[in-house]
C-alpha cells in the first residue's frame, strides 16, 4: 500500500566555467560516482539520480522548475564540488518548492600531501564552495537540511537516508486525503483544528463523510469476500474459540471482516490513505471498527480515533517514513500511569493499536465495550515489543502547528495483564515521567500520538523543517526551565516570522 519504488532524489552539483572543460569533466565524474555509491547504500529508501553539473543561473532555474513539476522527485541534494557563485542560484532556489538538502563533503577524504598542487586545489573546493552556497541559503532564509561528512561514511548515509524518508512522507502529504467518518468527539479540543490551515501548511486535505456512506459499502460486501478475510484472520492470528466457526460469537468475527472489506473499498474509491471514526457516530455499523482499523494501519494507512484527523495524518507520515524498517508505527494514547519504578506510561486505546509495533502473534478476541452502544467489537490483543521509540503529537496552536516528540523506552511489563482486553505498550519516557509529562503538558501535547519503534526524532524533525512548523523535542537532556524558555522564545519567533 506504500510504494516508494518510483520515487527519487536529484543529486545536483554546482561549479562554473572558470576552471575549464577538463575540470568540469572531472566534477561530473565525481558527482556521478557519489550519487551512485550513496544510492546503493541500504539506508536509502529511494534512488538518487545525478543531474548534469550546474554552471549558470538559467540551467539551475530550469532544473528547479523541473523538480517542482516532477511527480517522482522528492527533493534535491546539492553539493558544490568547486566554487559555484551563489548569485546564479537565487532564481532557482527562490522558485523551488521541493525539500532541499545541502551535503557538505568532498570527493577525497584525505589530502594527497606529497602531490597536492593548485590543480587539485581548484578542483576540490567544497570547503569554500559549499560556504558560498550556504550563505545564499541563509540570506534567502531557506529551510534546508545540512549534512557534513565524508560521502562514504555510514553515519552520513544514515543521515541522508533519514532525510529522504522524511522527504518521502512530505511528498506523500502533498497528495494525502484523510477520510473523516463523523465529526470530532463532542467537546474535545486538542483533537480538532483548522483543516484549511492544514491544507495550506501541510498539504493534505481532510474530507468529511457520513457514517452511512461507509455503511453502504459494508452492506455491499459479498459473503465470498467475508469468508476470504475470515480465513486470513484464522491464519494470521490466534483466534479465540468463541469467534471460530461454530463458536457462539462467530457472527461478530464475520461482521468485523465485513466492516474491514467495506472500509477498504471506501478508502480505495475515495483515494484516502488515512481516516478517522468516532464511537459517538456508528449509525449503520454493528460494531465499532477494531480489527479492521488495526489491519489497515498494518498495511500503511494512517488512523486517528474520535475524529482526530491530525493524528491520522501524522500516523500516515510515520508509516511512510518507516516503510521497510523494523519496529512499526501506530496510533497510540497515553492511557494510565505506573507512578512507581521511576514512572511508566501504559499506552493503549479502546481497540485501535497497530500490530506492527509487536513481535508476538496477536490474538483475535471480542470483549464488551462500555461506550458506543453497539455489539462487542473484535480486536487484536498484544503487547508492544521492547526498544527505543519516539512518541509524537501534532497540535494546532491557533497561529501555527506544533510537532512535539518525546523519546521513550518501550519495556515489557513485569506483570501479566489477563484482564486488559486491548493491545498495549508500556514505556518509560525520557528523561523520566516527571520531567517528560511536565514538558508535554506545558507544550499542549495531545493524549493521542503516533508511536514508532522504527523512527528517531531526527526523522520527525526533518519533516517539521520541510513543513516549516514548530518542533519540540523532549529527551534525556530536557530540563523544564530551559524547555519553558524555548516555548516562550518560539511564541515570539512565530509571532514575528510572517514578517521576516
Amino acid at each position: 500500500m506504500i510504494d516508494l519504488s518510483n520515487l527519487e532524489a536529484w543529486f545536483v552539483t554546482g561549479s562554473q566555467h572558470l576552471y575549464g572543460p577538463e575540470t568540469l569533466k572531472k566534477v561530473e565524474q565525481h558527482a556521478t560516482a557519489i550519487a551512485r555509491a550513496v544510492s546503493a547504500s541500504p539506508e536509502m529508501p529511494v534512488r538518487i539520480v545525478a543531474k548534469p553539473v550546474m554552471t549558470n543561473g538559467e540551467s539551475i532555474h530550469r532544473l528547479c522548475q523541473d523538480a517542482n513539476s516532477s511527480g517522482n522527485c522528492v527533493g534535491l541534494i546539492t553539493w558544490m564540488h568547486t566554487f559555484s557563485p551563489a548569485r546564479m542560484w537565487i532564481a532557482g532556489l527562490g522558485s523551488l518548492n521541493k525539500p532541499l538538502m545541502h551535503l557538505h563533503t568532498q570527493f577525497n577524504d584525505e589530502l594527497p600531501w606529497s602531490t597536492i598542487d593548485m590543480d587539485f586545489m581548484n578542483l576540490n573546493q567544497s570547503a569554500h564552495g559549499d560556504r558560498e552556497f550556504g550563505f545564499i541559503g541563509a540570506r534567502m532564509r531557506l529551510q534546508q537540511k545540512i549534512i557534513v561528512g565524508y560521502w562514504q561514511d555510514a553515519e552520513v548515509h544514515w543521515e541522508i537516508g533519514a532525510w529522504l524518508r522524511s522527504a518521502c512522507a512530505w511528498h506523500d502529504a502533498q497528495q494525502l486525503k484523510v477520510a473523516r467518518f463523523g465529526d470530532n468527539m463532542r467537546n474535545v479540543a486538542v483533537t480538532d483544528g483548522n483543516k484549511v490551515n492544514a491544507a495550506i501548511k501541510l498539504g493534505y486535505t481532510v474530507n468529511g463523510y457520513g457514517i452511512g456512506d461507509l455503511a453502504k459499502c459494508v452492506d455491499a460486501v459479498t459473503d465470498a469476500e467475508v469468508k476470504r478475510v475470515a480465513a486470513e484472520y484464522d491464519k494470521a492470528y490466534t483466534v479465540a474459540k468463541p469467534l471460530r466457526k461454530g463458536g457462539s460469537q462467530h457472527r461478530s468475527l464475520l461482521d468485523a471482516a465485513k466492516i474491514e472489506i467495506g472500509l477498504r473499498h471506501f478508502l480505495e474509491e475515495t483515494g484516502s490513505h488515512a481516516f478517522t471514526d468516532t464511537f459517538e457516530d456508528l449509525h449503520g455499523l454493528p460494531q465499532l471498527p477494531g480489527i479492521s482499523v488495526q489491519r489497515l494501519m498494518a498495511d500503511g494507512y494512517g488512523f486517528g480515533a474520535e475524529g482526530d484527523w491530525k493524528t491520522a495524518a501524522l500516523v500516515r507520515a510515520a508509516k511512510v517514513m518507516s516503510h521497510g524498517l523494523k519496529g512499526g508505527a501506530s496510533f497510540m494514547e497515553d492511557y494510565t500511569y505506573q507512578l512507581k519504578d521511576q514512572g511508566q506510561v501504559l499506552g493503549a486505546h479502546m481497540l485501535e493499536v497497530c500490530p506492527s509495533i509487536s513481535d508476538e502473534k496477536p490474538s483475535a478476541e471480542t470483549h464488551p465495550l462500555s461506550i458506543g452502544g453497539k455489539e462487542d467489537p473484535v480486536r487484536l490483543v498484544f503487547t508492544a515489543a521492547a526498544g527505543k521509540a519516539v512518541n509524537a503529537s501534532m497540535v494546532d496552536m491557533g497561529s501555527r502547528f506544533r510537532l512535539i516528540v518525546n523519546e521513550v523506552n518501550v519495556i515489557q511489563p513485569k506483570h501479566a495483564l489477563p484482564k486488559l482486553p486491548v493491545a498495549r505498550a508500556l514505556w518509560i519516557p525520557e528523561p523520566n515521567l516527571k520531567v517528560a509529562a511536565t514538558a508535554w503538558i506545558q507544550a499542549g501535547g495531545a493524549h493521542h500520538t503516533a508511536l514508532s519503534r522504527a523512527l528517531k526524532a531526527e526523522h520527525l524533525e526533518n519533516f517539521a523543517v520541510m513543513a516549516g512548523i514548530e518542533f519540540l523535542l523532549i529527551d534525556g537532556k530536557t530540563e523544564i526551565s530551559d524547555f519553558v524558555k524555548e516555548l516562550r522564545w518560539n511564541d515570539m519567533y512565530y509571532h514575528l516570522a510572517d514578517g521576516l
